[in-house]
């Protein structure tokens, strides 16, 4: 018993936290940048997707695909099957709509970005890299986001359900 509350605890913890993250992007960040001319939103979004890549970002983002299946493992053994359906599904709503659409999707956008030089870059280039980047990378981002959002209302309503 012990053991199932600390690790659906940490789980949905980690999962709330990742979700969170994606969910303030879209709603603040987002729109934020937007807002910039091209070269100052390229060049923004060079330095934040370089300065994401930090231990607290991957423990959230990784530990939440580690947890999620651990989680459903411990809820299986518990023996609840509605909670273990739940917990099941959080843990492949996050691990392909979340982990998977940032890994296929917006990491290789990202770097893109970053192997482009906006320093010298002219007007034109600097407006069609934008045009590549910033509609899919935000489109899926919020892909990323709803499937975060629905992976936590699966794991909360599985938590509750036990």
């Amino acid at each position: 018993m012990i053991t199932y509350k600390i690790v659906m605890g940490l789980t949905l913890f980690l999962t709330a936290l990742i979700t969170g993250l994606f969910y303030s992007w879209t709603v603040s960040a987002g729109p934020g940048l937007h807002r910039l001319n091209d070269a100052s939103y390229l060049q923004s979004m060079q330095h934040v997707n370089r300065a994401i890549l930090n231990p607290a970002f991957f423990a959230s983002f990784m530990g939440t695909v580690i947890m999620l299946p651990v989680c459903t493992f411990v809820v299986y053994r518990q023996g609840s099957t509605v909670a273990f359906w739940l917990t099941l599904a959080a843990a492949l709503l996050y691990i392909i709509g979340t982990f998977g659409v940032t890994v296929v999707r917006n990491v290789p956008l990202n770097n893109m970005l970053d192997q482009f030089e906006i320093p010298g870059a002219g007007a034109e280039e600097l407006r069609s890299l934008r045009m590549k980047f910033e509609a899919p990378w935000n489109r899926w981002n919020v892909v990323r986001t709803v499937a975060g959002m629905a992976s936590l209302g699966c794991a909360i309503a599985a938590a509750l359900v036990r």
